[in-house]
């Protein structure tokens, strides 16, 4: 029988951490941030790391406070997501061996030519279906081997994983981020135990497989005492934050593609089995696991990383940062002062963004943007430009035909990058919600509760009904964008 629950759900970005008070039933779905806490890196030793112990602390402080919220109904069920690939290596006592390192530390890329001269990288596409980043968990883990810290390791938990386990003391590995490791078979869904032997990986350090909806298991004596909660379920969710957020796109039927739009941008479709096609794999496409047995077909593109970091680079400098202002400078901006490939890898590691967007357009023949609101405009446009792309992209490879875009996430208040959107794609954008991934966590939860009944359609319809978007029209500008394109292909 459904009814109506109250839930905490646990959303952590690359720059900051929240958790989300949701009340959820028929007909009913409402959500409350209760607590928001910084996600800050720490380079050691030359070693750019998270401090997942800051991260915790803000979760035991964010479910203090759902707790508060509740107001005497208490919480019913909570659900962690977060980003994906990193890993905390625990010891043979489950003690932690040092903050797991950032995606973004240089280390990883050291692991590539090691692991792609045992398994070629057509092959290791025909396993696990993933786009090559350098940073892959099956990198950073061949990129240990040889460390005290690695000879010492008994498991490896993934972010999310790791949380849950400081919960309730249950380990595992649930399913859509397992399958961002590179570790996970994308046909049987299961860890690719042939290529961990291969890489000379040990099995062990995997643990068993979970799926959204799971129970992980009940907070312990020690959090309950530490939050003021019950014995209240740890539920698996689609813990890859973009699992969760794929869920949260108010969909209606699947001729839909998504732009998950927030330090990352995943640009993709929904399907039912993966594409593991030599011509996805040089497209940079990948299959990554979603909720009730779908594929994430989708391509990551760089992201409001370029913002962030340039307004970052501003602030240092003593320029104007305040984001609101300087999209409504650019939109003032006539369109494609200049475009960049926002996936070149020079604009990954943290920096002067503004001074490398100028470098590569100097090297590309283009006047270097003049300026900030220039800077941003080509940020936008490049980004538009991107989505289009990968969109076309997606829709040829996979076969599954796309009338509309969902932006979601972050990107979804950036009226001008919605706009730009729609022009590009030549398709209608629906925007928001902006809070997505904790939105599809909280419907997971929900429906391994009771209070919902239904799959993801059900789920969508729900959130069609309770959630706020704004629909952006292509502008007719398709000759405008064509020919911005051919500025890039033709270099």
């Amino acid at each position: 029988m459904s009814r109506e629950l109250t839930l905490a759900a646990v959303d952590l970005g690359a720059s900051s951490g929240r958790v989300m008070a949701a009340r959820v039933g028929p007909g009913r779905l409402d959500l409350t941030e209760v607590h928001r806490f910084p996600n800050r890196p720490v380079r050691t030793a030359g070693t750019l790391q998270w401090d997942v112990l800051g991260l915790y602390a803000g979760v035991l402080d964010g479910l203090r406070a759902a707790g508060r919220e509740a107001d005497g109904r208490g919480i019913d069920g909570i659900g962690i997501d977060s980003w994906a690939v990193d890993v905390g290596l625990l010891d043979a006592d489950g003690a932690l061996l040092g903050n797991p390192v950032h995606y973004r530390d240089a280390r990883h890329e050291t692991a590539v030519p090691q692991v792609h001269a045992l398994v070629p990288p057509d092959e290791l596409y025909r396993v696990n279906g993933l786009q090559h980043l350098p940073f892959n968990t099956v990198f950073q883990l061949a990129a240990m081997r040889g460390t005290a810290r690695f000879a010492a390791a008994r498991q490896a938990l993934l972010v999310p994983d790791l949380l849950a386990y400081w919960l309730t003391g249950a380990r595992g590995a649930e399913v859509t981020n397992a399958s961002t490791t590179g570790l996970l078979d994308a046909t049987t869904r299961q860890w690719a135990t042939g290529l961990l032997d291969r890489l000379d990986l040990p099995r062990d350090l995997l643990p068993p497989l979970v799926q959204p909806g799971d129970e992980i298991g009940r907070l312990t004596a020690e959090v309950r005492a530490e939050t003021g909660l019950g014995e209240v379920p740890v539920v698996a969710v689609g813990s890859h934050d973009t699992a969760s957020a794929v869920v949260g796109v108010p969909a209606d039927g699947d001729r839909f593609a998504y732009v998950s739009c927030g330090t990352w941008s995943l640009v993709g479709v929904e399907l039912e089995e993966p594409v593991l096609s030599e011509a996805g794999r040089a497209a940079g496409f990948t299959n990554e696991l979603g909720v009730d047995g779908t594929v994430r077909y989708l391509h990551n593109v760089m992201g409001l990383w370029l913002l962030q970091e340039s307004l970052r680079t501003w602030a240092a400098h003593g320029l104007p940062a305040d984001l609101t202002e300087l999209l409504s400078a650019a939109a003032r901006v006539q369109g494609f002062p200049a475009v960049v490939d926002v996936d070149d890898p020079r604009f990954l590691p943290p920096g002067d963004v503004p001074a490398r967007i100028a470098q590569v357009c100097a090297e590309t023949g283009q006047t270097p943007p003049q300026g900030q609101a220039e800077t941003v405009r080509c940020i936008v446009d490049s980004l538009a430009l991107a989505y289009r792309r990968t969109v076309r992209a997606a829709e040829e490879l996979s076969g599954r035909a796309v009338d509309v875009v969902h932006l979601v996430g972050g990107g979804a208040r950036n009226a001008l990058l919605c706009q730009l959107t729609a022009d590009a794609c030549g398709r209608p954008v629906l925007a928001g919600p902006v809070e997505a991934a904790a939105l599809g966590n909280a419907l997971v939860q929900a429906r391994a509760l009771g209070a919902l009944e239904g799959g993801l359609p059900e789920m969508r319809g729900l959130l069609r009904a309770t959630q706020s978007l704004v629909e952006y029209r292509p502008s007719g500008t398709a000759t405008a964008w064509d020919a911005a394109e051919a500025r890039l292909t033709q270099r």
